[in-house]
């Protein structure tokens, strides 16, 4: 695996926003986001918009930020310091979406604009609590979707848009045509959660092709923080001006080690771990 150069000692690094609630636990959310951006030699910026009461055995409640102090973290960070993509995560409520779509539209972010919008659309934890209200779905679908670089759903989150349940390969390239249809550039629908299949696909489709990647499962339940980890790396390498097929295998590979690499956390569910970075040579 080929990793992200890492700036040189005094050198600005490529910047990356991450848009997202917190994670109290530290194994997913901002917290997942920020460790794999600073590990693959990024500097992460954030606009916070929920704080998460959670640890490894669930989600026990957040608390939303008002959607214009979320837009106002997206627009000082995007005037002063410049991104070079941003990353959406857990954004809880109507009133949020739709303050984060407008402010993307009118700072340049996603859509025909240059710096490329991965959004992940945080809906229910791993534990299936519920992340976003469920009203907001259709504001997601509407306007935050149509400005989406890359759309990056776990199979819960393609049921709950869709309605599609993703049991097969047939399946997964219906859903895949009924989110391309909401808007985004590319889609995912990751095969992640597909526990009886022995190798984990994940399938790429842009309105015309679908391209497959495929890795071997890891037999873990210390998988907490996977999506973000995906996402944020996706967004990394669209910071480095990977294309996105590339960008999506090279975080597919980060996301991989990482699985290898998690460790047991609390009583529940350990996160996956970039950590094994710096056991690397760069």
């Amino acid at each position: 695996m080929e990793l992200l150069a890492l700036p040189n000692p005094g050198e600005t690094p490529v910047r990356v926003l991450t848009i997202a609630g917190t994670d109290s636990g530290g194994g997913a959310g901002i917290q997942a986001d920020t460790r794999t951006m600073a590990l693959l030699g990024v500097h992460a910026c954030v606009a916070v918009t929920a704080v998460t009461v959670q640890n490894t055995l669930g989600v026990n409640g957040f608390h939303e930020i008002p959607a214009e102090l979320v837009a106002g973290q997206i627009r000082c960070v995007t005037d002063d310091i410049g991104v070079g993509a941003v990353k959406t995560g857990m954004l809880a409520s109507s009133a949020i979406i739709d303050a984060v779509a407008r402010t993307c539209r009118e700072v340049g972010i996603g859509g025909d604009s240059a710096v490329p919008l991965v959004v992940d659309p945080v809906a229910a934890s791993m534990h299936g609590d519920a992340l976003l209200h469920e009203e907001a779905r259709d504001t997601m679908r509407h306007t935050l979707f149509p400005l989406a670089t890359v759309l990056t759903p776990n199979l819960d989150e393609v049921r709950l848009f869709t309605g599609i349940d993703v049991v097969d390969d047939h399946t997964a390239r219906t859903a895949a045509e009924a989110l391309h249809a909401l808007g985004p550039r590319w889609v995912i629908v990751k095969g992640g959660h597909l526990r009886s299949a022995k190798v984990s696909t994940d399938l790429l489709f842009d309105g015309d092709t679908f391209l497959e990647l495929t890795a071997a499962r890891v037999d873990t339940g210390n998988d907490h923080g996977g999506g973000d980890t995906l996402a944020a790396a996706i967004a990394c390498a669209l910071a480095h001006n990977y294309p996105v097929p590339e960008a999506v295998a090279f975080a597919k590979e980060w996301t991989l080690r990482s699985l290898k690499a998690a460790y047991d956390l609390g009583a529940g569910h350990g996160p996956v771990s970039p950590l094994w970075r710096l056991h690397e040579r760069s």
